[in-house]
């Protein structure tokens, strides 16, 4: 992880025809290149071919519990569609790994001493190309609550510190995602090696490509090493009124000066109690969030009862034991089980870590099987409460 920001990058210009001399400059770093690809009618980052070509013309349609992807005819855009189910939390915050090795010592008996040895995982050194400016502040959210507490996490940070981050900004939102109301994007402001933005015109003779910017010194390095020619100033203002009309066309937004304490003053606002008939208490919102980190964490015993591997596995405050104590379930309705994420994520979490848990990304209202939209549910809150 080297994202110390690269003094006044001059932005280049990268013509779309030439995105695999990235990619192949990527590989020639050691990495390996990871991209958005059309899997099983969604888009997750995976494996890009040995060509480092994208497929192109791709488009996403959003809405609440509604998500579908085609390609169209005559369109070129490499990153045309948003995004998909996966953020890129899988790549640091593994949905499942062992983190300890624990044995019996073979020579003692009952109340016998044992051996423990940490489990560290043997991370790659991976480059995401075309990370989004939410999942960038997301990743922000989780270094913070993982890297920077009293207790650091060692799987998270081998993981993190191996990665190179190639955003993309988007100049194009999908109906369910409100990033300019959390101030997240459209544009990637921080965290990124590189950022590119992609036009469909603005190069020499009117060519399409990318605007590319160094987020950090790795990422000037390659730039310098791919020898691109400064972005035309015609570039530069399509960019510009790209990001602007993005946010000016994003169709939700929080109220994010409003936030904690609209929440903390209806905790028994009889919304709570609406929204828990539609709900099913699946998680998927908590899944598919960028910043969600409950996990459960559980010994698995050997056959042979000799030893026992400690694993940790993604989890969910929807999940009804998650909040199970000894003889007792502390939010055993829905109703308990809606509130407590939404308070937390819009509330109680900048409390907790001096941010928002909630970066405007708006997979929650997509992947929700009944279109539950917590821009909806705050609105109610907020429409019986003066401002």
């Amino acid at each position: 992880m080297s994202h110390r920001r690269a003094e006044e990058p001059t932005p280049r210009w990268l013509a779309r025809a030439e995105l695999p001399r990235l990619v192949a400059a990527l590989r020639a770093h050691g990495h390996r290149v990871l991209g958005p690809v059309v899997h099983e009618g969604s888009l997750r980052f995976d494996d890009l071919p040995a060509s480092g070509e994208l497929p192109g013309g791709w488009r996403d349609e959003q809405g609440p519990g509604r998500y579908r992807v085609s390609r169209r005819a005559g369109e070129e855009e490499v990153f045309g569609v948003v995004n998909g189910a996966g953020s890129i939390k899988p790549f640091v915050f593994a949905p499942r790994e062992p983190l300890l090795q624990i044995e019996m010592d073979a020579r003692a008996g009952p109340g016998r001493p044992f051996r423990a040895e940490p489990i560290r995982p043997d991370a790659e050194r991976i480059a995401l190309l075309g990370v989004r400016a939410c999942d960038l502040a997301a990743l922000a959210v989780q270094d913070r609550i993982f890297l920077r507490d009293r207790f650091p996490d060692p799987s998270y940070a081998a993981r993190r510190g191996r990665l190179f981050l190639v955003a993309v900004g988007c100049t194009r939102a999908a109906p369910t995602c409100f990033c300019a109301s959390m101030d997240t994007g459209p544009r990637p402001h921080a965290g990124f090696d590189l950022a590119l933005t992609e036009l469909g015109s603005g190069g020499p003779g009117g060519t399409a490509g990318f605007v590319a910017r160094a987020g950090s010194e790795a990422g000037a390095a390659l730039l310098a090493a791919l020898a691109l020619d400064a972005a035309p100033a015609e570039a530069l203002a399509g960019e510009e009124a790209g990001y602007q009309a993005c946010a000016a066309g994003m169709q939700r937004a929080l109220p994010r000066e409003r936030l904690p304490g609209l929440l903390y003053d209806h905790l028994e606002h009889p919304r709570w109690d609406e929204v828990a008939e539609r709900c099913l208490s699946c998680a998927n919102c908590t899944l598919v969030c960028p910043t969600c980190f409950c996990h459960d964490v559980r010994d698995e015993p050997a056959l042979d009862l000799q030893g026992s591997v400690r694993v940790r596995q993604w989890s969910s405050c929807f999940d009804v034991e998650h909040a199970q104590v000894h003889g007792l379930n502390f939010r055993p309705h829905i109703r308990e089980r809606y509130r407590q994420w939404l308070v937390h994520k819009l509330a109680s979490w900048i409390d907790q870590f001096g941010s928002s848990g909630c970066v405007g990304c708006g997979r929650c209202i997509t992947w929700c099987p009944v279109g539950i939209d917590l821009t909806e549910e705050v609105a109610a809150i907020a429409a019986t409460s003066p401002p």
